[in-house]
This record gives C-alpha cells, structure tokens and sequence, in this order.
C-alpha cells in the first residue's frame, strides 16, 4: 500500500494540503484588494458561502434548524468570528504583507490559550506568558524590513493582530456555548450569513464605484476564498480535528513557511533572514503551547 494510501498517509497529505490552502488566504485576500473594497470583497463572499453551506445542510443533509436559543448564541458567534474578525482582518490587510498576515494567523492558539485562563479566571502560566511573548517577538522581528519597505504599516498589521483576539474570543465563546448539536455546516452557514448581515451596512455605506473593478483578478481571489479556502481548507481541519484535536494544531506550524512562501511567489515580497527568524521564533512560542495541550491529553 502506498504512503498516501495508509490512514496516516491520509493524514499527513491532509494536513500539508490545509496547511497550504489556508496559509493562501492572505495573499489571495492581498490580489482581491487590489481591484475591490475591503468590504466588497469579503461580504458578498460571505454570503455565497453561507447559502452554499446552508444548502447543503438543510436541503442535502436535511438537518433541522436551530432552535430558541441557538439563534441568538450563532448571531454573538457571527459577530466575533466573522464580523470582527474577519472584517478587521480585512481593513488591516490593506496595510500588511501577505506574509506576515499568514504568520499573525498562526498565533491563534496562542491568543485563546492566554484568554482562555481570563475567561476561566485561572492564573497565567509562565510558559502561556512565554509562548505569547515569542510569537510578538516573531511577528515583530519579520515585521521589521518590510515595515521599513512600505510592504506594511504599524496600523495594519495591529489590526490584523486585533482581528486574532477577536477570533481567539469567538472560538471561546463557541466552546461554551452548546451549539455541538447542530451539524457543523449549520453552525457555519448560520454564522457566517449572520456575519455577513452585520457586515453589509458597513459595505453599503463605504462603497464607492470608483474603487471597485470587478475584473478577473477579483473574480479569482473570489472564487479562492470561498472554493479552496472557506470550504475544502476547512473540510480538511475537520477532518484532521476528528483524528486528534492536538495533534491537528501542529499543522499550523506549517502555515508561516507556506505563507511567506507563497506571498514571495505571487507578491514578489522579500524573504530574508528577519524573515526566518520571525517564523522560528513564532513556531517556537506555538510549540511551547502545543506541547502543553499534548502532555495534558
């Protein structure tokens, strides 16, 4: 049997295929910012992909709507995981590299395991306080030249930073919130079109004409973000999360080296030794996360 074929075969190509899928989202996101908004080329993807998942819940899989209260709990989810976060995430991008919008993304675990000892008033754990401490150190470190490049500015890349607290809060608040009985299509279709709803005011109010050109190079970084990213790269994590939650994580480590990767392909944007140390640095600060949730399981 070859190695792809055996069940840790499987496992390795998925997680090295969601690895590279979702470390794209922010190059793609970089090429859709140049022809549209920020809002404009996230909201009506929201949309999309919201009735594509709602589709295939409610009318392939017929399962049932939310009930009573798990409306109003995926509406709070929506806010947080895709109105804040990723609206934020977005209006940062316009002032941040590709690269470096791929490596804040790998901190998350980082963000939840520091809110998640606040949320649960426990004390901070010096190895929690490190971990975050490596990862700032990182990003600012592969910030450096290209700040001093105009490849990024302060004010986008602390955005793209507060978009991780706002995700970090959202996948709290969804641990604790017992939607687990809705089918994960429903939790993200509803979600992601509750996002969307609280998105499109802001879309319709900033939209200006002259800003906007829907041409080819929008209609790709589109259909990206919604295909490979929003929808396979996520099939991917769910599949990975099935066979041991933990052990999934460490596949993000692989999205800072992808990411720079790619930005350096598509953006032409500069690799270089601030560049290597600030991923080392970040995947250090994750490791020490990792390791910790392992020895706990």
């Amino acid at each position: 049997m070859s190695a792809t074929g055996s069940p840790r075969g499987k496992l390795i190509l998925a997680g090295i295929t969601f690895a590279f899928l979702w470390a794209s989202a922010s190059a793609a996101t970089k090429v859709g910012l140049s022809a549209v908004q920020p809002m404009v080329l996230f909201v009506p993807r929201f949309f999309l992909a919201a009735v594509i998942m709602l589709l295939i819940s409610h009318a392939g899989m017929k399962k049932s709507l939310p009930q009573g209260k798990e409306w109003g709990r995926l509406a709070v989810y929506g806010l947080f995981n895709i109105s804040l976060y990723l609206g934020i995430y977005v209006v940062g991008m316009t002032g941040t590299s590709a690269g470096l919008g791929s490596l804040a993304t790998a901190t998350n675990p980082v963000f939840i395991s520091l809110l998640s000892a606040v949320w649960l008033r426990k004390p901070l754990k010096p190895l929690t306080i490190l971990s975050l401490l490596l990862c700032m150190a990182g990003i600012g470190v592969a910030a450096w030249p290209l700040l001093a490049d105009s490849y990024a500015t302060p004010i986008g890349l602390s955005l793209v930073l507060v978009s991780m607290i706002a995700y970090s809060v959202g996948a709290i608040y969804f641990s604790a919130s017992n939607l687990g009985s809705l089918h994960i299509f429903t939790v993200n279709g509803w979600q992601t079109l509750f996002g969307g709803l609280f998105l499109l005011p802001v879309m319709i109010w900033q939209y200006d004409p002259a800003l906007n050109s829907f041409n080819l190079t929008w209609l790709l970084s589109t259909l990206w973000l919604i295909g490979p990213v929003s929808m396979v790269a996520v099939l991917l994590w769910l599949f990975l999360l099935k066979d041991n939650p933990v052990k999934a994580s460490f596949w993000l480590f692989l999205c800072p080296v992808f990411g720079f990767g790619i930005s350096a392909v598509l953006m032409h944007e500069p690799l270089s030794f601030f560049t290597l140390a600030g991923v080392v640095l970040v995947i250090g600060g994750l490791c020490l996360v990792q390791m910790r949730r392992l020895k706990q399981q």
